[in-house]
């Protein structure tokens, strides 16, 4: 008896450490939101990281666009005018759970997810001019972050840092565009590159000691980099033509970018101090924004080789293209999920 119980006791205490050591479920496989625009009307879908099972998951004969996931991939922020102005809406990763999170009264656009995403940053007219504002995920509490008559955030958006402290974004308010950052609840708002040329499109890196911008103070537009401070910018194109887009990879070690150099736009790769230029992509001919999979071997991107622009993937080390829509529509914006 004695030894029954002590074999009952035993197995209890080993089912209690493996239930409490259990890890978190994994994350769903990797998937791509898209715009979709047909007949004049534009939706955003979700598919497969190999092209398949396309669904419309925004679904309204108002335009839609500008789909962010949200860190953890059930949920994708995005923009549609379909009650008039153009306002943030929120639908699950499935299509269902459709909610608008701004008021039709002013224009509401280009949200970010906070790092932990409990918050959505977004740049609103409400006050008259483009502010940066911030609001609860469900759309409640919305703050103006700015509080500035200039126009912040207009042209591209806001930036977290990776620990969600700060939070990026470019401005006029000093006569000319530069970028700022301020603590996430708006105060101590800096003037980081302080410069007379127009500076815009900051990207922290991973490791949030670096922001990647895009500057013409050197006559071209030019991809450069800083320290999170706005010490020590460096220019890391100095090709001479048009370098747009930088976007860092979710390692840190490879920035990509889209450039003019090679006589049409195409994807590119380079190393964080600017070595190692690599053309990736041939004949894409793209203005649209790459991105990079949650794995990092593969870029999303989309190439306007015939009356209609697709989507396709590659390699990260330009080989191995795979089409992934093909359709008598216009795909666009693809962005892989966290």
């Amino acid at each position: 008896m004695k030894n029954i119980t002590l074999c009952v006791i035993v197995s209890l205490l080993l089912v209690a450490g493996l239930m409490g050591c259990r890890s978190e479920p994994p994350k769903p496989p990797a998937r791509i939101a898209f715009v979709r625009e047909r007949d004049g009307n534009s939706e955003i879908y979700v598919m497969n990281a190999d092209g398949s099972n396309q669904i419309n998951v925004s679904n309204d004969p108002g335009p839609d666009g500008f789909p962010v996931w949200s860190p953890d991939n059930s949920r994708i922020a995005f923009m549609s005018a379909r009650d008039g102005q153009v306002e943030i809406y929120v639908v699950n990763a499935d299509g269902t759970g459709l909610k608008r999170l701004t008021e039709p009264d002013s224009t509401n656009a280009l949200p970010a997810w906070s790092p932990d995403g409990k918050r959505i940053a977004f740049v609103s007219d409400r006050t008259g001019n483009a502010e940066v504002f911030v609001m609860d995920a469900d759309g409640s509490n919305p703050t103006n972050l700015t509080k500035n008559d200039a126009d912040d955030g207009a042209r591209s958006g806001v930036a977290w840092s990776p620990d969600g402290k700060k939070i990026a974004f470019d401005s006029d308010r000093d006569g000319d565009l530069e970028i700022y950052a301020m603590e996430a609840d708006g105060s101590s708002p800096t003037n980081l590159t302080r410069s007379s040329a127009l500076d815009g499109f900051p990207v922290w890196s991973p490791d949030g000691k670096k922001i990647l911008f895009m500057s013409n103070r050197d006559q071209n537009v030019e991809i450069f980099v800083m320290d999170a401070d706005g010490g020590n910018p460096i220019n890391l194109t100095k090709s001479g033509k048009a370098n747009v887009r930088p976007q860092w990879s979710r390692d840190g070690r490879l920035i990509y970018f889209l450039s003019d150099r090679g006589g049409t736009r195409e994807l590119y790769t380079m190393a964080p101090d600017g070595s190692n230029p690599t053309m990736i992509t041939r004949d894409a001919n793209t203005d649209s924004l790459a991105t990079l999979s949650p794995d990092g071997k593969h870029f999303v991107y989309v190439a306007n080789r015939d009356s209609h622009t697709q989507i396709f993937a590659i390699d990260v080390d330009g080989k191995n293209e795979v089409k992934l829509s093909s359709s008598d529509s216009d795909d666009s914006t693809p962005v892989w999920s966290n």
